[in-house]
């Protein structure tokens, strides 16, 4: 048995031993859906646009200048065709079975629930849900990518004719506060965290974890995380494949 073996068996043992854990994940979740993350070297953060992507997903920016937001984030922030990887379908699973209580994401894609998670918090919001900033309007992300076909690329509300905006935290803008206590709350009788897929680098999202008091604290990522040190169980892997190999 090899040390990658031996480790996912040791997270089937803590699995085994749980009635209350909660996923919390970042872009490495859907990566193997094929949405691109952020900081990879191929990451959305390491591609040449007119102004940093940084810059371009601020609130500021949205605000001076829809259009050229509307252009990158149809081209790199609304995939179609994606579907629920392993890891989705596995954490669903896991709730069905009464295991996992709640997934908490800082993903926008809705992929979790797609896959049959019900309880999800969405740290950052999703590109599934998009609002008219006058009237409040609902549109879906159907009407958002079909806007760049005509005009200025802007997505307009049909009833009021005001910009429609993603339900999607901008750089600069607070998180929701009704999200956040949820996950707390979550994490606070959790008896064992599995964080999947996320470098830990964002803030305040990041800082979440550290309202998880159990016993067992496991780390799946490709890379090292800032939280490594104080981990029951490390695993430097996919997420797809450590997950896939569990039994709910």
């Amino acid at each position: 048995m090899n040390e990658i073996s031996e480790k996912i068996k040791i997270l089937q043992d803590y699995i085994d031993s749980s009635s209350n854990i909660v996923f919390f994940g970042g872009a490495g979740v859907s990566t193997e859906s094929g949405i691109p993350d952020f900081r990879s070297k191929d990451g959305l953060y390491n591609q040449k646009w007119h102004y940093p992507p940084e810059q371009i997903i601020s609130r500021s920016f949205f605000d001076a200048n829809p259009a050229e937001f509307y252009r990158f984030y149809r081209e790199k922030l609304i995939i179609p065709g994606v579907k629920p990887n392993t890891a989705h379908l596995k954490l669903a699973e896991l709730e069905r079975t009464g295991k996992l209580t709640a997934v908490i994401t800082q993903n926008i894609d809705g992929l979790h629930q797609a896959a049959g998670s019900k309880n999800v918090f969405e740290l950052h919001g999703s590109t599934l849900r998009n609002y008219c900033m006058n009237c409040h309007a609902f549109y879906d992300i159907d009407y958002i990518a079909k806007s760049g076909d005509s005009g200025d690329g802007i997505p307009h509300c049909k009833k009021c004719g005001s910009i429609v905006k993603p339900d999607v935290v901008l750089y600069e803008e607070n998180l929701d506060e009704q999200c956040i206590e949820g996950a707390i709350h979550a994490l606070e009788k959790a008896d064992m965290l599995i964080i999947g897929g996320t470098s830990l680098v964002v803030y305040p999202a990041a800082g979440l974890v550290n309202y998880f008091h159990g016993s067992k604290l496991v780390l799946i990522n490709k890379s090292e995380t800032s939280d490594d040190a104080i981990a029951s169980l490390i695993i430097h892997d996919s997420i797809g494949k450590v997950l896939g190999a569990i039994h709910a």
